[in-house]
């Protein structure tokens, strides 16, 4: 059985990154891809668990050989995902999280109808404001590009498959996890198991018997 893969992305400050931290802790069975950047590493950031930490020729390399599942160009900088990464996790039975921005969300969903898409959601556009400027990493100039970006993405979001807002962090967690648990409930991943034991009161896969 393969697992599924989910999407979480948000417009900066949203909280997805938090969000994704906290479900990875609370759902077992998750593993997290990890992206690829060409942006420079941040004070506390690990190379190999925030992202992998490439530079141009590199990143164009391993597009060239389409070795990315998506990628986008955001703030100047270049993301991807990688696409054995996602396939390794996926063909192990496990479930594959990216956290990656609108645009790599509808790309996976373009090269993977089955993906589940969800957003996240800031409660309004002032705690939207206070989130980025409570992070003091962007210039004034940057985080008025980012609330400008923000709303182009939050259109975006409408194509989603789920939407969460996040008004309170350990309800939007809970609510993150309810889809994925409610997603692994679905007919299909039971499929194996119905299929043992009708093999083990000797009936074959579509019911009938086989004496």
């Amino acid at each position: 059985m393969r697992g599924d893969l989910f999407v979480i992305s948000a417009p900066s400050g949203s909280g997805k990154t938090t969000i994704c931290r906290a479900l990875l802790e609370r759902v077992e069975g998750l593993s997290l891809s990890v992206s690829y950047t060409t942006r420079e590493r941040r004070p506390g950031e690990t190379d190999g668990v925030d992202y992998y930490f490439v530079d141009e020729v590199k990143f164009g390399n391993i597009l060239n050989s389409n070795g990315f599942l998506e990628n986008a160009r955001v703030y100047g900088r270049r993301y991807g995902t990688s696409r054995a990464a996602v396939e390794s996790i996926v063909s192990r039975g496990l479930d594959a999280v990216l956290e990656i921005d609108v645009q790599g969300g509808r790309s996976v969903k373009a090269a993977v109808p089955e993906a589940v898409l969800i957003g996240i959601l800031p409660p309004d556009q002032e705690t939207l404001r206070a989130r980025l400027f409570a992070r003091g990493r962007d210039t004034r100039e940057e985080m008025e590009r980012r609330l400008t970006e923000a709303r182009q993405e939050l259109v975006a979001l409408k194509e989603y498959d789920y939407l969460v807002v996040n008004d309170d962090l350990e309800k939007a967690v809970a609510r993150v996890e309810y889809v994925v648990r409610a997603r692994r409930l679905r007919r299909e991943r039971a499929y194996d198991v119905i299929d043992g034991i009708l093999e083990e009161t000797g009936e074959g896969r579509d019911g009938s018997s086989n004496g």
